[in-house]
């Protein structure tokens, strides 16, 4: 019997999984119309008071994405006080919907990866995955990898689509 070659772990290929970036935590979305009056415009006296008065403990330990879902008038001093007001409870907060509250968190994550460690490596970012990884992330991670990577591919070892390939000098 011929003896079967694994060819992929053979290859040298790097396998980059997203997922591994994932911040755990629940993702919570606040949206500010039900501080609005009559999902207008927001009067400042009464948002003051919601903001003084609102338990934000409730949001301990999660991320939190800031916006109104409603076409009002909201100043951007608004988001300010409802971020001053989380910080002490929530991991992360930013203003946007769910998808950029994910591409903070991975932006964040990635700004840990020592590109530099992938340094003439042949790369594949993998392209499946079980949790919501935004397209941002992977676009972030090849631009981090593009100047240290001699190859960028996407999706499985044994399938890739190339992305990238460095010039021979």
């Amino acid at each position: 019997m011929e003896e079967i070659v694994n060819k992929v772990a053979k290859s040298g290929l790097v396998t980059i999984d997203l997922e591994t970036f994932y911040p755990e935590g629940e993702r919570v979305l606040f949206d500010i119309k039900d501080c609005l009056w009559q999902e207008l415009a927001l009067r400042e006296k009464d948002f003051r008071a919601f903001v003084k008065e609102h338990d934000w403990s409730n949001y301990q330990d999660q991320f939190v994405a800031l916006h109104c879902s409603v076409d009002a008038i909201v100043p951007h001093w608004a988001y300010m006080l409802l971020a001053t007001a989380l910080q002490p409870y929530a991991k992360r907060v930013v203003y946007g919907q769910i998808e950029q509250l994910e591409s903070a968190l991975f932006f964040e994550a990635l700004a840990q990866v020592k590109a530099e460690e992938y340094q003439d490596a042949r790369v594949v970012i993998k392209g499946c995955s079980k949790l919501p990884v935004p397209v941002s992330a992977y676009v972030e991670l090849t631009r981090l990898l593009r100047p240290h990577a001699r190859s960028i591919m996407y999706g499985e070892p044994c399938s890739t689509v190339p992305l990238y390939k460095k010039p021979k000098a």
